[in-house]
């Protein structure tokens, strides 16, 4: 076996991704008879499996270091903005709207289209 100590679920894993590169037709990295190959019916994870005790398989393992994750954050700065500030801004940006929709064509309506619009939903109330 390897030189390092693997978890359960670290060798599952390894065993698992080679089994799955040999059977996409990955070279096999062990020298093995094909009375061998023959005797394990050419099983891709038994052929892993020998590979990762015999320690030739390229795969590492990254594990994270434990303390690291500890460290303090910074404090966020937040910038303070006075309701004044936003309502003012809120109502720039509302002129500027309504200004460009009066020049598309958009604007609000006048008394007269209200009326029009108002009679011509009564007549088809009636129809």
């Amino acid at each position: 076996m390897n030189d390092e100590k693997f978890t359960r679920y670290e060798v599952a894993r390894i065993l698992g991704a080679r089994a799955l590169q040999i059977s996409m037709d990955a070279p096999i990295l062990l020298k093995m008879s094909k009375e061998e190959l023959e005797k394990i019916n050419y099983d891709s994870i038994n052929i892993a499996e020998k590979e990762f005790n015999a320690g030739i398989l390229p795969i590492s393992v990254n594990r994270p270091i434990p303390g690291k994750g500890n460290s303090k954050l910074g404090k966020i700065k937040e910038e303070k903005i006075d309701d004044e500030k936003i309502i003012r801004k809120e109502k720039e940006i509302e002129k500027e709207i309504t200004e460009s929709a009066d020049e598309l064509g958009f604007g609000v309506a006048d008394e007269n289209d209200k009326q029009r619009e108002e009679e011509s939903l009564k007549k088809e109330a009636e129809n």
